[in-house]
């Protein structure tokens, strides 16, 4: 019986078979759903072992640096089949995330070989590749001899793939072809809409499907519910405050953070357009957000949502994901929809966050931390986590399209995986790369705050936004 149950698992891994029909068939054989899983994964690491010496770096170690966050939790919970298809050993320090990025700066601008590699965001990369503090993948990734034949780099999502990768040329277009890969995508954020259908339903509003119907279904679900506000979006003074929702609507409008004109960068963000945009998105903050929105990071947006404060919020879908599970008062309460805030865009185009692994140039072994890089990034990980774990978004198109992973989806988070169909052929970072990316964003941020608190009228604030950024890039030699 035992070959039988091994012959439909290959079939199945062949692509031969169903999973639909995988699991009739071992049931049949009297096989129960956990051990067939553990078969199952035990055969899968046996595949992926095939046409590659996965133990070419047997007995080293390397050691990671992480940020507290469940897709570290999908990846410390699968770490025992990297062992035991490599028999390489991984140690790991996890820090939060307040802390997080302090700790890497100072491990890679002091050279440290401490850690072999790290989680980044990819915007971060934009300061670490030209410094020299981590490595062009591309050398590894195209070499047969290093990487593994079933790792499929084009399995990954072009938008996000393409984002993970920059010339290092100041307004260079992500993704070209001369762009080095600075990190390698690991799991992402896209940005769209999570709502209380209840709270939406009892003040009688449609999902709202653009900028204006946005304003107005937060404008009456706060009148017509007590105790609410009608939409969170991220209000504190910092660069990631502009990334998610802000950005994702700007963007789908057609506005730019900034011009390139042949390799001269100039502020964008005071033309008609903007400013149009912006007199809405001030509005809607003054009129339906929170009280204290200027203070409102990922966290307060994602908890208020949680705990029934908020009928909205426009930010990473995966914040929503957390808010509808757990311990929190609306879990089971929330959907999702994909959101194309100009009304004559074909579709959502979100920015995006992408958490992503890099090595460190300073590594004492590279080829060996990239046997880890490959596999945590590989498709078979991938599926472990969106399968087993809250491994949202993936970044490989192999892991949207399995079964399972679907109906973990539709069955507690209606709307997620129709969302994720609608925004993923056009998510990708909307900023354009540069060296004062953050202190340019935080700017930007500040400058929200003074127009939301009616210190300074729309028009006149991006004049003086606009103002201050080109001196700024010009004081940098970008202008």
């Amino acid at each position: 019986m035992h070959e039988k149950e091994k012959d439909l698992i290959s079939t199945f891994l062949s692509g031969g078979m169903s999973r639909r029909s995988l699991i009739r068939r071992l049931g049949a054989l009297g096989l129960t759903a956990a051990s067939a899983g553990t078969l199952h994964n035990l055969m899968a690491t046996q595949a992926l072992a095939a046409d590659f010496d996965w133990k070419k770096h047997s007995g080293k170690s390397i050691k990671l640096l992480l940020n507290k966050h469940p897709y570290t939790d999908a990846m410390i919970a699968n770490l025992d089949a990297f062992k035991e298809l490599t028999g390489m050993d991984v140690t790991y320090d996890v820090f939060p995330e307040d802390v997080y990025f302090d700790k890497v700066t100072a491990a890679l601008s002091s050279g440290s070989s401490e850690y072999d590699a790290f989680m980044t965001g990819a915007y971060m990369t934009w300061t670490y590749g030209p410094a020299g503090w981590i490595v062009d993948h591309n050398e590894w990734i195209n070499d047969p001899e290093k990487t593994n034949p079933m790792y499929n780099w084009t399995d990954m999502l072009e938008g996000v793939r393409k984002s993970c990768a920059w010339n290092g040329v100041p307004g260079g277009e992500l993704g070209s072809d001369d762009a080095k890969q600075w990190c390698i995508p690991w799991g992402y954020e896209q940005n769209n809409l999570t709502f209380n259908k209840g709270m939406l339903d009892k003040a009688g509003v449609a999902v709202p499907t653009n900028m204006n119907e946005l304003m107005e279904a937060a404008a009456k679900v706060q009148a017509d519910t007590d105790g609410i506000y009608g939409i969170g979006v991220r209000g504190s003074r910092s660069w990631a405050t502009i990334h998610p929702g802000f950005l994702s609507a700007y963007a789908n409008f057609g506005e730019m953070d900034l011009t390139n004109d042949d390799g001269k960068l100039s502020a964008a963000m005071n033309t008609a357009g903007s400013k149009a945009f912006h007199a809405d998105w001030v509005k809607m903050i003054q009129d339906s957000g929170a009280a204290d929105w200027s203070t409102h990071t990922w966290y307060q947006v994602g908890t208020d949502l949680g705990a029934g404060k908020s009928a909205m919020i426009f930010d990473a879908d995966i914040l929503g994901y957390f808010m509808n599970g757990g311990d929190n008062a609306m879990a089971g309460e929330l959907a999702y929809a994909g959101f194309a805030a100009n009304p004559e865009a074909k579709a959502p185009t979100p920015n995006i966050w992408i958490w992503s692994l890099a090595m460190t140039k300073a590594s004492k072994d590279l080829d060996a931390t990239w046997y880890f890089m490959q596999w945590a990034s590989g498709p078979e990980h991938a599926l472990f986590g969106a399968r087993k774990m809250d491994f949202v978004d993936p970044v490989r198109n192999s892991v949207w399209e399995d079964d399972m992973f679907k109906e973990k989806l539709n069955k507690g988070y209606p709307g997620y995986v129709d969302m994720y169909n609608a925004s993923a052929p056009g998510a990708s970072i909307k900023f354009t790369p540069q060296p004062l990316f953050f202190d340019l964003t935080t700017d930007w941020a500040a400058m929200l705050q003074r127009m939301v608190a009616k210190e300074v009228p729309v028009d006149e604030g991006l004049d003086q936004l606009a103002a201050s950024m080109n001196t700024q890039l010009a004081e940098a030699g970008l202008r």
